[in-house]
């Protein structure tokens, strides 16, 4: 096929690979090869590059005028996007063979500007590093004035924008400034080494510090650091990829580790840091921990020279004001000599340089940017710097990546964010590949994951990590517990209790429930610890503080406190829970289980109140706590939010605890009339927390649906009553709520929410509309929810990563439930084979009104398919199918098969590669259809003789009151008197 075609038949799939990740490096780096192999003039980059104008416009601009220029330019085109495109983003683009090999022309030209031109690619990347080398050149020779610098060192500016933008401005000043640059250039160029290499070759000293670095990263970071009893596992042999995805949209797909400080999903150009964000127990700190790993290794991250690895948690630990060369020497590593020319190159070179910082959601103070610092050797608190350093006040320049969980992130701290990922956890395959490798037996592992996949509300906790760790750990009670497989998390959380202290119990012989009561004076001590450390936002204590509680070296000894590596640690020793949501279990088991608490603490604890106040009488921890009475107070003002989280799930856990079906575990632990007056009290707290969310609803405007749009502390309630697992209770809440839409976009539902939202929502007294958004239900979600599908009349899951094995399990179900009625999937992974899933549902449900697949994998064989389906229905009304690649073969098959419909009255093919065929056999069904009032076609490879069938159609039907058709293969002129012809097309 001529390049000519090509261009033109994939100008929809160019235009999303160029401008997707919403950054315009894609389409500089081809005018950059463009201009260098002029197959562009000055001038067309210039009409191209229109300050002001959307990227989206830019690169249409590019493509009208690629494809004027002819075949050889076309083909040059589609070889420089071979080149630039990443290969994620080039799947299911075809490449001309012609140009295979773009080469700079390296010889002579006539004039310098000439030379500006043919090596621009290699000038762009010589010149990162050295823009303000080259700026002071040409203000010392008198080309550039400082607002030329100023221009070109704008802030919005990337490296690589700011070495464009200058060659831009030299270009403009004729010959000489061009070779002021050029001879800027051939004087940093030593023989035997590229252009840009010698401002970038660091000093001896520095590679020496360097070395010292790297292998301090590596010591820290080759055994698994999180979970308990794990010290002597290997990162490399456990370590499991999970799924990280955009937070916004996710058009890009799955993402890799390096894509974290990669070009894709920049949303922020001028800022530094990165947010991985995601549940508590998703894997951040292990990513973490594995980048470091691979940087030190140099098998990763080798645009940057160094790496400081911190964790917030230690950081709380840090009472001193530092300046940001003490934080990174005392909290990382210590240069032996040259500290200051060591930190002089650091400043020097902020791009090649990175900080980790996890675990913010742990900070004792909640994000702030009321206190600025610029000056990195002016000495702050230890937050202060940190909350300068990623909103970019300090240090400008330095990549940041810093992890939290989601609900912790404020919309102060996300303006401040060059991009955000989410770590959504396993994904199906990754929990089969972290059983297999935490068990060296195949056998057992078999059994594990057999005994997983048995149980859905097991596999759907199991896609959590540090769940699928616990259930891998506790293999042989999971083996052998039969029909009381675990269901919640709190039963995930006793397994390991039981596990570990049956593990440690002189009594081997211990059977039935005996267990507890045995080391009950160990599950409190440890549980007034975790108490008193999620109170005061504690999470490291030193040995003071384990004696304040009474903890001796045997309770130790159990391996749910672990010691802490914290380098910079003026203590002795220190410990800490070996997850946060472990020590988040111990202190529900102690406001359970113990005595001495107040009344109090549960109505504070489901309130999400300063728990400082509730309970016992205030232990101070040495390690956690500032001195001052007057810094106490700061801190307390400021920890607040920074608390909820791990208060939200220290509540969870007490729902879970003072269920019906663990009763008997406390019968010789505490007396049962306490037990049953506080489990009263969290049920009085749940309904109580959902009356308030009930009555927030407002009243629909006049004609609408009555609408609830969730917060995320109702799910979070949702959580708490399935982890009570007393449907009584669930039923009561649920008969109060009457709404007819129920939307919970972006609130982070997974698997786990899923199950507790179908436990809950089936109680419901009329059916809803379900709306599930941007989630991450998966397959596995998907699964989970059928319990309430009887419930559900709609049934929204964009975005959700669900494949054609959740579609069959889902309509295999639907079409048993009278109520239902609509569907929307966009963006997910369907494919063909998921079609006669929903052929099958169109053909058995007569009261089916809306069908949305958009923006999946969808051909034309899927598409005829769904055409058999739509042919036996007579009530859809809405069938959209963008963003897939059906063609002119489908679209003729679906036209057909819409001929006689007498229901459908909207129909989106936007963005399928459609042509002129395609057209005409719409302009078929639009001639013999009356139900059809709106057809959208824009973005496709309609041609005039293509619009022109449509015309001569839409002379014989005034029901259609719309045909969209933007962004097709139409001139200017053709549109313009298209429109004259017929009104109701949009162009």
């Amino acid at each position: 096929m001529l390049a000519e075609e090509l261009v033109l038949k994939q100008r929809t799939k160019i235009l999303h690979a160029l401008c997707s990740s919403g950054s315009a490096e894609h389409l500089e780096r081809v005018l950059d090869i463009l201009l260098a192999q002029g197959a562009l003039i000055w001038e067309d980059y210039q009409n191209i590059q229109v300050p002001g104008r959307t990227l989206y416009t830019n690169a249409r601009q590019l493509l009208d005028l690629v494809y004027t220029k002819g075949v050889d330019t076309c083909g040059l085109f589609l070889h420089a996007l071979k080149l630039v495109l990443p290969e994620a983003q080039a799947v299911g683009l075809s490449f001309s063979e012609s140009c295979s090999n773009l080469e700079e022309n390296d010889e002579c030209q006539s004039t310098s500007n000439q030379t500006l031109l043919a090596q621009r690619p290699s000038l762009v990347h010589k010149l990162q590093g050295c823009v303000d080398g080259v700026l002071e050149a040409l203000l010392d020779s008198g080309h550039f004035s400082s607002a030329d610098c100023d221009e070109v060192r704008l802030p919005i500016y990337t490296p690589t924008q700011q070495a464009r933008r200058l060659l831009d401005h030299v270009r403009s000043r004729g010959d000489l400034a061009a070779s002021v640059l050029l001879q800027y250039i051939h004087q940093k160029q030593e023989p035997g080494l590229p252009l840009n290499q010698r401002e970038l070759t660091p000093p001896k000293e520095f590679l020496t510090y360097q070395k010292k670095l790297s292998s301090s990263v590596s010591a820290q970071s080759c055994f698994l650091s999180t979970y308990g009893g794990t010290s002597h596992m290997s990162l490399d042999d456990i370590y499991t990829d999970g799924e990280l995805e955009l937070a916004e949209v996710n058009a890009h797909g799955p993402l890799g580790l390096e894509d974290i400080v990669g070009l894709a999903g920049i949303v922020n150009e001028e800022a530094d840091t990165v947010l991985v964000s995601g549940e508590a127990g998703s894997g951040k700190s292990t990513l973490l921990q594995r980048l470091h790993l691979l940087w030190a290794r140099a098998l990763a991250l080798q645009d940057f020279l160094l790496l400081f690895p911190f964790s917030c948690r230690r950081l709380n630990s840090e009472h001193n004001e530092l300046s940001v060369q003490e934080l990174l020497f005392q909290h990382c590593c210590w240069p032996d000599r040259n500290q200051e020319e060591i930190f002089q190159f650091i400043l020097d070179r902020p791009h090649q340089i990175l900080f980790t910082f996890d675990g913010l959601d742990e900070l004792k103070q909640s994000f702030t940017d009321d206190h600025r610092v610029c000056c990195p050797t002016q000495r702050a608190p230890v937050h202060v710097l940190l909350f300068n350093l990623i909103q970019g006040s300090l240090m400008k320049g330095v990549q940041k990546v810093v992890t939290s969980r989601s609900e912790a992130v404020s919309p102060l701290l996300k303006k401040h964010l060059r991009k955000e990922v989410v770590l959504k956890g396993f994904s199906p395959a990754g929990i089969d590949c972290f059983v297999r490798k935490h068990h060296r037996d195949p056998t057992v592992a078999a059994k594990v994951l057999e005994s997983m996949q048995a149980n859905t509300a097991l596999l759907g906790l199991c896609h959590s990590p540090v769940l699928c760790w616990i259930v891998s750990q506790c293999h042989k009670e999971l083996l052998g517990c039969g029909e009381g497989s675990p269901k919640t998390i709190t039963d995930v959380y006793l397994m390991i209790l039981q596990h570990f202290l049956q593990h440690q119990s002189l009594l081997k012989s211990t059977m039935g429930l005996g267990w507890l009561q045995e080391h009950l004076k160990t599950v409190l001590l440890l549980g007034q610890l975790a108490f008193e450390g999620i109170r005061s936002t504690c999470y490291i204590f030193s040995g003071t503080d384990l004696e304040a509680c009474s903890v001796t070296e045997k309770d130790i000894c159990m391996v749910f406190l672990i010691k802490s590596k914290d380098m910079s640690s003026t203590h002795s020793k220190c410990y800490e829970f070996s997850h946060v949501t472990l020590q988040c279990f111990f202190a529900a088991l102690f406001i359970v289980l113990s005595s001495n608490t107040n009344r109090s603490v549960i109505p504070k604890l489901f309130e999400l109140e300063n728990m400082r106040e509730a309970g016992l009488t205030r232990v101070c921890f040495g390690a956690c706590l500032p001195s001052s009475d007057q810094q106490q107070q700061a801190s307390e003002k400021e920890s607040k939010a920074a608390e909820t989280p791990n208060l939200q799930i220290t509540a969870m856990f007490v729902s879970g605890l003072l269920s019906q079906r663990h009763q008997n575990l406390w019968l010789h632990c505490c007396p049962s009339a306490a037990v049953e007056k506080k489990a009263r009290q969290v049920a009085k707290c749940l309904s109580k927390g959902m009356q308030k969310h009930f009555r927030s609803i407002p009243q629909p405007v006049q004609g609408e649906k009555k609408s609830m749009h969730a917060m995320p502390d109702f799910v979070w309630l949702i959580k708490c009553l399935y982890e009570m697992q007393e449907s009584q209770i669930a039923k009561d809440a649920m008969s109060k709520l009457e709404v007819d839409h129920l939307k919970l976009t972006y609130c982070n539902i997974g698997p786990v929410e899923c199950t507790a939202l179908a436990y809950v929502l089936q109680h419901l007294r009329n059916p809803v509309g379900l709306q599930l958004d941007n989630n991450s239900v998966g397959d596995v979600g998907v699964e989970q929810l059928l319990p309430c599908m009887h419930i559900c009349n709609s049934l929204y899951l964009r975005n959700n990563n669900i494949t054609d094995e959740g579609i069959h399990k889902l309509i295999a179900k639907v079409i048993q439930c009278d109520s239902f009625q609509k569907i929307a999937l966009f963006n997910n992974k369907l494919t063909d084979a998921c079609m006669q899933d929903f052929s099958y549902l169109l053909k058995t449900k007569q009261v089916f009104i809306s069908l949305r697949l958009g923006n999946n994998n969808i051909t034309a064989e899927g598409a005829k398919q769904l055409a058999e389906g739509l042919k036996a229905n007579q009530t859809l009304a809405y069938l959209g199918l963008w963003g897939n690649r059906i063609g002119d073969a489908g679209t003729e098959a679906l036209a057909s098969s819409l001929e006689k419909s007498n229901s459908l009255v909207w129909l989106s093919l936007v963005g399928n590669g459609v042509g002129s065929a395609g057209a005409c056999a719409l302009a078929n069904l639009i001639r013999k259809n009356t139900s059809l009032q709106e057809l959208w076609l824009t973005e496709n490879c309609i041609t005039r003789m293509g619009v022109e069938g449509l015309i001569q159609a839409l002379k014989h039907n005034t029901y259609v009151t719309s045909v969209w058709l933007r962004n097709n293969d139409l001139s200017l002129e053709d549109a313009e008197e298209m429109k004259q012809l017929e009104s109701r097309l949009i162009f």
